[in-house]
């Protein structure tokens, strides 16, 4: 848990409100959730590791146990079965806020603002395009690098799971050293498979296919069984859809992709960009989610981790090369507009400054008295880039001179 000072919340508000504008531009209409839900209702939307980074309590009043939100889609699906339930087409719906998750290896809580979209009542590769190009355009929208778009599916995992037929317990074990890239480990594990040899040679080879999406044609070579080749078919189908929208991105194929194996039904994407050590948005389809809050219905969708991208935006900045002059402190992170310091007798100043917010403007009356560089430093702290001193008694046209 943090606090952010003005810079760092504007920032933050900033990359959000730029996130929000670009998903309506795309028609996903804006709602709001509770930071918390009955344990029971939120859980019957979350997988195995969101149900386990959920923080509980009982709340008093009633006596119920229940749970902060460690994330925000299964209360996005909760709604469209509610109040979108006879919606004959495409819902889309977006949201912003903070959830917050238990980590245990940490033994402490994260608590994460998150921006994204959910895109339900689209099957197939239109819906999981959509989404992805709208993913691209947001994060280029709010000034970060060109991402690279990582791209699995949990169906191929899925199918090559059930190919194996591994002795009850070893699917998990299984799924983590695919997970860990641990090919050695993973060899042990599959002595033990009562599948096809072919099954066998193919989950051994999970933890290498990762790579440009050419990867796709040596898999298909040696896909094992139909369910195996339909996966594939469908991820090349998404890969091709993506490539011929020409988005500004790079693209990764990662077909050992094994997280959230209980919860993703189809792709699972997320976005990488420079100076961010984790995904800054992360996905995918989800078409088994509404069916449990009693609406079967395809969806897809993404979150945007706001406070990574404003970290890669930080070390953008970091990195760029300038003369060596220090930047003013806030300026363009309080306030992308800037905005006017008005100095001068207090009466006349308030006048000035409500003129110049009746502008349009971004102003405020200094009120205690700084003059010379403490205003300057003052202006400079707080992100205003004019200063201005309103002078005579006050009128209602407020004569302003600037510094």
């Amino acid at each position: 848990m943090r606090d952010f000072a003005p810079r760092a919340a504007a920032a933050r508000r900033r990359i959000a409100e730029t996130l929000l504008e670009v998903f309506e531009r795309w028609g996903f209409a804006r709602v709001i959730t509770p930071a918390f839900e009955y344990e029971e209702v939120l859980a019957l939307g979350l997988g195995g590791a969101g149900r386990a980074a959920a923080i509980r309590f009982v709340e008093p009043s009633t006596g119920q146990v229940v749970a902060l939100r460690p994330d925000i889609t299964p209360q996005i699906a909760r709604l469209i079965a509610t109040r979108f339930r006879d919606e004959p087409g495409a819902v889309r719906l977006s949201y912003e806020g903070t959830v917050v998750r238990l980590e245990r290896a940490g033994r402490g809580q994260r608590e994460l603002i998150q921006a994204g979209v959910e895109l339900a009542g689209v099957a197939g590769p239109a819906g999981d395009v959509e989404v992805i190009a709208l993913g691209v355009a947001a994060l280029r929208a709010a000034g970060l690098p060109q991402p690279t778009i990582d791209l699995g599916h949990l169906g191929l995992a899925r199918e090559v799971m059930e190919a194996l037929a591994l002795p009850e317990g070893a699917v998990d074990e299984a799924r983590r050293r695919i997970a860990k890239r641990d090919a050695s480990g993973l060899e042990e594990i599959l002595r033990d498979a009562r599948g096809s040899a072919a099954a066998v040679r193919f989950a051994a080879l999970l933890p290498e296919l990762a790579g440009p999406p050419s990867v796709l044609a040596t898999a298909v070579k040696r896909a094992p069984t139909p369910g195996v080749k339909r996966a594939l078919a469908e991820l090349s189908a998404i890969v091709a859809a993506v490539e011929a929208r020409q988005l500004d991105a790079r693209l990764h194929v990662e077909l050992g992709e094994v997280r959230g194996f209980d919860y993703y039904t189809g792709v699972r994407f997320q976005a990488f960009v420079p100076g961010a050590p984790d995904a800054v948005l992360a996905g995918g389809r989800y078409d088994n989610l509404l069916a449990r809050y009693g609406r079967p219905s395809p969806a897809v969708g993404f979150a945007i981790d706001v406070e990574a991208a404003a970290g890669a935006l930080e070390a953008k900045e970091n990195d760029r090369p300038g003369d060596g002059a220090p930047r003013a402190a806030g300026h363009d992170l309080v306030n992308g507009a800037g905005g006017v310091l008005v100095a001068g007798p207090l009466a006349a100043a308030n006048e000035a400054a409500d003129e110049l917010r009746r502008r349009g403007k971004r102003a405020v009356a200094e009120l205690t008295g700084l003059e010379g560089d403490s205003l300057t430093a003052y202006a400079r702290r707080w992100g205003f880039s004019e200063i201005v001193r309103a002078s005579g008694r006050p009128s209602s046209q407020p004569k302003m001179k600037r510094k």
